[in-house]
């Protein structure tokens, strides 16, 4: 008898379905944990526009100041950065870059690594390719040229 339950994915709506005999579904499981993303409004545009032309005028300032000193030329640097950075911060797309950090960052901390010795194993054996490959082309290389200059230049002379 055929498996009681099965299984197929609707590539339409990102959907996995356990469907009974009848092909009625029991359950739909979203393959999907992303979501929706929001419009961004206008207030959120102008607070990073603002952000941009803060941090492009600390740069530019740093440049057009060249006749003042170093001192005064940094603190037009970096003030126009922090002024950028923060103001970046709070609008609501830095909010989102925050909790999108936040979630990679846990993210990395679930990531299964490799060991010392996976590691060493499987760059040892992507050397031993590498040198083979290399070989391999050397010696073609040396077939062709052979049969370049030595057997159809001879011939030619």
């Amino acid at each position: 008898m055929l498996l009681e339950t099965l299984f197929f994915f609707d590539i339409k709506f990102g959907e996995i379905a356990v469907v009974d005999n009848e092909g009625s579904p029991k359950e739909i499981m979203s393959t999907q944990n992303a979501k929706p993303e929001e419009k961004t409004s206008g207030s959120d545009m102008a607070l990073v526009s603002l952000a941009v032309i803060l941090a492009l005028a600390g740069v530019c300032g740093f440049s057009f100041l060249s006749d003042q000193t170093l001192l005064v030329r940094l603190g037009v640097l970096i003030g126009g950065l922090v002024f950028a950075v923060v103001i970046a911060w709070f609008s609501p797309s830095g909010k989102r870059f925050i909790v999108y950090g936040r979630e990679s960052y846990d993210e990395l901390r679930r990531v299964v690594w490799p060991t010392r010795k996976e590691t060493l194993n499987s760059t040892g054996m992507v050397i031993a390719f590498v040198v083979v490959v290399a070989v391999f082309l050397f010696l073609v290389d040396m077939i062709v040229e052979w049969g370049l200059y030595d057997v159809l230049l001879k011939l030619s002379l």
